[in-house]
């Protein structure tokens, strides 16, 4: 696999890592003991760390993309495994 390759999957991971983790580990004002301010939604994050959000996505992200390129290298799963994916025989 070329690195372009590699780099766009990784890329690809990444950001679905960081929707993935976005809502964990944040608390409202409400659960701060802070009031609300006028004009936010209730379910508004009191304080976000994007650094924290970039962290926690990189290491899902890279735990996962390992599990990716080890199953490309060693073809644990492939298009074999799935019968309703394999062309109709003539």
């Amino acid at each position: 696999m070329k690195f372009q390759s590699i780099l766009a999957i990784y890329v690809l991971f990444w950001t679905i890592s960081l929707f993935l983790v976005l809502p964990f580990g944040v608390r409202t004002n409400q659960e701060v003991g802070m009031e609300n301010v006028p004009g936010h939604a209730e379910s508004a994050p009191h304080a976000f760390s994007f650094g924290r959000a970039a962290l926690r996505a990189t290491i899902v992200s890279a735990i996962l993309f390992g599990l990716f390129y080890a199953n490309y290298v060693h073809g644990w799963v492939g298009i074999d495994l799935f019968d309703w994916a394999k062309p109709p025989r003539s």
